[in-house]
């Protein structure tokens, strides 16, 4: 195998493991929303794990956040709670960070 050869199956092999963690990361960080937005609805704790699992089951639809925002605006609007796009994608980028450092801590 040539060195060009080794080269690309490396960063295939990268490839592969960074799109892995973005997915482990994203679901990690859609279930977080899920229990936050749970909260502002003042679900009990089974329904609010369940509404999490509804959460992170949207983000299939379609590819990047937009299904996700859709479903929880429409819930926030559903439950009667004020919530609008900004905040929310605001809040989700705070989760972000926090689904990045529970997953790092896991891996510790």
């Amino acid at each position: 195998m040539s060195t060009f050869d080794e080269r690309e199956k490396s960063f295939e092999s990268k490839y592969k493991r960074d799109q892995e963690a973005l997915f482990r990361v994203t679901s990690r960080r859609n279930r977080l929303l899920g229990l936050w937005a749970a909260g502002q609805f003042n679900l009990a704790d089974e329904k609010a794990q369940d509404y999490a699992k509804e959460v992170v089951l949207s983000d299939f639809e379609e590819p990047g956040d937009d299904d996700v925002v859709r479903k929880v605006l429409k819930d926030f609007a559903d439950h009667g709670v004020d919530m609008d796009e900004a905040r929310l994608r605001r809040q989700m980028a705070s989760l972000m960070d926090e689904a990045v450092r529970q997953i790092e801590s896991e891996e510790d």
